[in-house]
């Protein structure tokens, strides 16, 4: 009798074989719940699969995505920007970043403008970020920074390290906003050539598609 108590209570443990799979079967859907959508926006976006509304995007594609990590950036506080971003973050947000070695006209005109596609986007607006980081700035500017920019967190290199952009940037001869997802991916790259109409546009049917960020 004892012995038979003995294993009974020997097998129980443990978790059975069965009780591992469901286990795993579970903790898999879950992840797919949490994150799947967002996968399958991304894929949808790069590719134009599947997509009903046959949207094109408007900015240009960073191809492969660039990991933020990658910029060597922080933030007032020393926190690693790449902190941020990644599945285990229930905070995740997209992000528009401005970057530029000298911020001049071309480069405010870009600051004025992630600010203002952020207003227009209403109820998303808080789905996504606004960062700049920047090589200098002019007095002026610098002056105007608190009352005009204040919700655009000011991001600078960690010391000792150099930020690796894309390839596609040239930040010495012309500004760029950066579109990064909320894994922590430099996706998307605009311009001064384009226009607030097309990065919103750009936005909305990301934010559409993504239950991520």
């Amino acid at each position: 009798m004892t012995t038979t108590m003995a294993k009974q209570v020997s097998d129980q443990d443990g978790p059975t074989p069965e009780q591992v799979r469901r286990g795993r079967r579970t903790a898999m859907l879950l992840f797919a719940l949490g994150f799947g959508p967002m996968i399958f926006a991304t894929i949808m976006f790069y590719t134009g699969w599947l997509n009903p509304a046959g949207h094109t995007n408007n900015g240009t594609l960073i191809q492969p995505p660039v990991p933020v990590a990658n910029f060597h950036l922080e933030t007032a506080s020393g926190q690693p920007l790449a902190e941020r971003f990644g599945p285990d973050q229930s905070k995740a947000r997209w992000m528009l970043m401005v970057v530029a070695a000298d911020c001049d006209s071309k480069c405010e005109q870009l600051l004025y403008l992630t600010r203002q596609v952020n207003i227009a986007l209403g109820k998303n607006a808080n789905r996504v970020a606004r960062a700049a980081a920047l090589g200098s700035l002019p007095a002026d500017l610098e002056a105007r920074w608190s009352d005009e920019y204040r919700l655009m967190e000011r991001l600078t290199p960690v010391e000792g390290r150099s930020p690796a952009w894309p390839a596609a940037l040239d930040l010495e001869s012309e500004p760029s906003i950066l579109l990064i997802d909320p894994f922590g991916n430099a996706m998307m790259r605009y311009g001064a050539d384009n226009t607030g109409k097309e990065m919103l546009k750009d936005l909305k049917h990301l934010l559409k598609l993504s239950q991520i960020g």
